[in-house]
């Protein structure tokens, strides 16, 4: 359940870089919407491994 959500958040913080980059704001500010969107996908994929024992 929570990795689809965090999937969800990723591609707004896509969208948001991508409306960023166009809008041709400093660059930092894209960038950090495209690290977050990738720290989304990485914990998303994370929640989906099973539990260790």
């Amino acid at each position: 359940m929570w990795s689809v959500v965090l999937m969800g958040l990723a591609g707004l913080l896509v969208g948001g870089a991508i409306a960023y980059y166009q809008q041709k704001k400093p660059r930092w500010i894209p960038f950090s919407f495209a690290l977050l969107a990738v720290m989304s996908l990485l914990a998303a994929y994370l929640l989906t491994l099973p539990a260790s024992k």
